[in-house]
């Protein structure tokens, strides 16, 4: 079977694909929470021939699919979580299926399917004796809370890959080679002593007055850190009525930098802060880590394989209706927003994406060299092996992710760009397959550039926050 095979077999697939893209649309759930949707992917791929483990990492959502059992090891990263809130039809205008439900924003529905069409059309290939080795799909939940794949990594999910293979919707095509943030997330729940704000102030000791506290002493931190550190916090636990002095306050907080070292150093100053909040206001500090990340690295020499796959197939093959519909979609944007997005491409392609609603065509890499100013889980699978991703043109130019509009798109022609990505994926996988060679030098490249072997942020005693929503 070549690769030209491994293409036509997708295609054969195309209906099928494009219905579980919309069977995940139109039932989205969010981070831990996505049974139905789990549950449909994995019964596919077991009922294609896959040994499906469920439950990997202590999360009934998470598992892993796999085909072979000699040879190298490829994986394909698949997720399929919603975001809350983004409920949306696939219409111009902003018109919720149901108010305040969820909606798949950042494109998870696509993300999921196009990684399972490639496994599936890679198992064709050993199943028929032309390509040696084992495939992989991992179902990869809670990636918009930056859970998943950590939860699984610290379970050795991926330590026995040779290599592993992504995308992500996005509004271009081309091959991820940009850094990420590493990241912690901690909550910090402080315990007081409740009385009667008026009648006995004294008496209580406010848990809000800490985590105000808290927050203050973070905020003269920010010019003692790295400029390009970020911290946010958000009070998700304030007390109740005025006249209560709360006994009890929460504040969850995000530390972000560039590298997992800077992280750590500042959390130890922000864990300082809490207890020094604690002192002040005569309360108790209990902290909670809920999630933890590296920064990503991409490995230049499958992502280089990932681009000649691209290419090879060129642009997704849009329709006009699909360009129309993406028109009106990208005319509710903002055009401050659409530069925004088109800013960081180079001037050829930027100048061809301002004039059309959906840039099609693949490109090279734009990011190389950069640290996008956000956080991924697929930079933990980075450091135990060699990974390489590509976005893939879903979403009408300019639009970003987590947006009704990216909601809109999903649910309609950015379908496509699903059965694209399998054909992509699919390709990448059958060249590391066929040519071990070349796990040989993503091998080499990802010793070369990780300054230490992976251990995971997360406390061992740290259990899956089925609580917690981020968008």
């Amino acid at each position: 079977m070549s690769k030209d095979d491994i293409h036509e077999r997708i295609e054969a697939r195309r209906t099928d694909l494009v219905s579980l893209t919309r069977e995940l649309w139109e039932h989205p759930e969010l981070a831990l929470q996505e049974t139905k949707s789990a549950e449909l992917l994995a019964t596919t791929l077991s009922e294609e021939g896959f040994e499906v483990d469920r439950g990997v990492g202590g999360m009934p959502t998470a598992f892993v699919a796999t085909y072979g059992d000699e040879g190298p090891t490829v994986g394909i990263l698949g997720e399929y979580d919603a975001l809350p809130g983004l409920s949306q039809k696939p219409v111009s205008h902003r018109e919720p299926v149901a108010a305040g439900e969820p909606g798949h924003g950042c494109g998870h529905n696509l993300f999921g399917v196009g990684s399972l069409g490639a496994a599936v059309a890679v198992k064709e290939a050993i199943e028929s004796g032309d390509l040696s080795g084992t495939v992989r799909y991992y179902g990869c939940p809670a990636e918009e809370t930056l859970v998943g794949k950590v939860y699984m990594a610290r379970a050795g999910a991926f330590d026995d890959l040779d290599a592993a293979i992504t995308w992500h919707p996005s509004h271009v095509s081309a091959p991820w080679k940009g850094r990420s943030l590493a990241m912690n997330s901690i909550e910090y729940t402080f315990e007081g002593q409740s009385a009667h704000a008026a009648q006995s102030p004294e008496s209580g000791r406010s848990a809000l007055d800490a985590v105000e506290l808290m927050n203050t002493g973070v905020e003269f931190m920010r010019e003692h850190v790295p400029e390009d550190a970020r911290i946010h916090y958000s009070i998700t636990d304030g007390g109740g009525a005025p006249n209560v002095v709360p006994a009890e306050a929460s504040v969850w907080y995000f530390v972000r930098a560039p590298t997992r070292d800077t992280v750590e150093r500042i959390t130890e100053w922000v864990d300082d802060v809490a207890e020094g909040a604690a002192l002040m206001s005569q309360t108790t500090a209990e902290r909670r880590f809920l999630t933890g990340c590296y920064d990503y690295l991409a490995n230049d020499t499958i992502s280089d394989v990932l681009l000649s796959n691209m290419r090879d197939l060129g642009a997704i093959e849009y329709s006009e209706a699909d360009r129309e519909f993406a028109a009106e979609l990208q005319s509710t944007l903002a055009a401050e927003t659409i530069e925004s997005r088109l800013a960081d491409l180079p001037d050829d392609e930027r100048e061809a994406a301002a004039e059309r609603s959906l840039h099609a065509r693949p490109m090279a890499s734009f990011d190389e060299g950069t640290v996008m100013k956000g956080s991924t889980d697929v930079a933990d699978v980075s450091w135990i092996t060699p990974v390489a991703q590509f976005w893939a043109a879903s979403w009408p130019v300019g639009t970003p992710a987590h947006t009704w509009q990216a909601v809109a798109a999903n649910g309609d022609f950015a379908a496509k760009s699903a059965v694209y990505a399998a054909k992509v994926l699919a390709g990448t996988a059958y060249d590391l397959l066929a040519d071990p060679s070349i796990l040989e030098r993503a091998a080499e490249e990802l010793e070369s550039t990780r300054s230490q072997e992976y251990e995971s942020p997360l406390p061992q005693t740290a259990e899956p926050p089925t609580d917690i929503e981020v968008s």
